[in-house]
């Protein structure tokens, strides 16, 4: 990345796109504290990040919600048990756990499959999981790093619309895509990142690379 000068608004949905390679992912690994910046500073809610320590990083990430490509569920273990884990490896207590859980399984529409194994329900349904995962611990920040890339196109039109919903709630969305059509349908402020740069900062903005 170079010269990066960006700001994002609370309660914002943003999406940020380029082309393979044009530095998408590492502007990812900047915001979730896997890469350093030489220089400058990455501030999220007031908190600069820039000098993170190791042990703070499990406090940034409780503060950003993350959705991957690839959805990162534990095979063995059922809808419910995938979401409550992210709590216990914080510590949370059962109690806690079972106020949370079905909170946000209901937020992403699987209260009523939330006792099946991610090889009983469909890629969408897994990225729903993935999702409700990623809002345990109430984020300021969701970051969808191309959550729809593994989906058919009505599974990820779906997404996006709960990531719509989501937002509406007041909580930050970043979507990093190289998908024209999701992005041109969202019709929301667009980033377009090339070789490291930003070359295009769009108020209800198109993806026209």
């Amino acid at each position: 990345m170079k010269d990066i000068n960006l700001h994002i608004k609370p309660g914002e949905f943003v999406s940020v796109v380029g082309q393979s390679g044009s530095g998408k992912t590492t502007l990812v690994k900047l915001l979730i504290g896997e890469e350093r910046v030489d220089k400058g500073k990455v501030v999220i809610g007031g908190w600069d990040i820039t000098r993170l320590s190791r042990r703070e990083v499990p406090d940034l990430r409780r503060q950003i919600g993350v959705i991957f490509q690839d959805f990162k569920l534990l095979p063995k273990k059922t809808l419910f048990e995938n979401v409550a884990f992210a709590l216990e490896v914080c510590g949370q207590s059962g109690k806690r756990i079972k106020a949370i859980v079905p909170h946000v399984m209901k937020i992403v529409g699987l209260e009523d499959k939330a006792n099946r194994y991610p090889h009983e329900v469909s890629g969408g349904e897994k990225q729903r999981v993935a999702i409700a995962r990623a809002l345990v611990h109430s984020p300021k920040v969701l970051l969808a790093d191309e959550p729809t890339g593994n989906l058919d196109a009505i599974n990820a039109g779906e997404i996006t619309d709960l990531l719509l919903h989501i937002n509406k709630f007041g909580t930050t969305v970043i979507l990093v895509s190289h998908n024209k059509e999701i992005v041109n349908r969202l019709n929301r402020r667009v980033i377009t990142i090339d070789n490291g740069a930003i070359v295009s900062d769009r108020e209800n903005g198109k993806y026209l690379l």
